[in-house]
């Protein structure tokens, strides 16, 4: 692990990130994986595995992700410059295109560039979906949990809740590491 940030890095990069967030963070955790681990090297893998599945588990907004890795790396002020580097830009911008937004709302042009944005999230979405099984898949089990799991999440109408305690069992019985 390369030597740790500094505060201002910190709050640099999320505000680099902040006005990328397009459908949220979830879209942005190839990026702060690549960056974070692989190309700064301010954590490790599973830290950073570890944070994902924290903010996930935890209730509130996807975001929440940043103000954990805020929190990794610097405690309290780390987690509040990292979540205030992240939202107020991207929130001041949606505050002010929203007025504009609202003005053209019969405007073919807003329609496409809509269902472009939509696209262009769920890619980014399946994007992290890949990265997190990259990382945190580690034999044939594992990979093999995840498909099962994917294949579920999508074919059927089982809570997510019952996927994920099945897995924390297969955990607990040490059939998976």
């Amino acid at each position: 692990m390369n030597s740790p940030p500094s505060l201002s890095a910190i709050g640099l990069y999320f505000l680099s990130l902040s006005l990328m967030a397009v459908g949220g963070a979830n879209g942005l955790i190839p990026d702060m994986h690549r960056q974070l681990v692989e190309i700064r090297g301010w954590m490790s893998g599973p830290e950073f595995i570890t944070l994902v599945a924290l903010s996930q588990a935890a209730p509130g907004p996807n975001v929440l992700l940043v103000s954990l890795i805020g929190w990794k790396m610097f405690g309290l002020s780390g987690a509040l410059l990292a979540i205030a580097c992240m939202c107020v830009p991207s929130g001041l911008v949606t505050f002010f295109f929203a007025q504009f937004w609202l003005r053209f709302q019969q405007a073919r042009w807003r329609a496409a560039a809509q269902a472009g944005l939509a696209s262009l999230s769920v890619g980014l979405v399946v994007s992290s979906g890949y990265v997190l099984t990259r990382v945190a898949d580690h034999d044939w089990i594992t990979y093999g949990i995840t498909a099962i799991t994917a294949v579920l999440s999508i074919t059927t109408k089982i809570h997510p809740l019952w996927l994920l305690g099945a897995s924390g069992l297969l955990g607990l019985s040490e059939l998976v590491s």
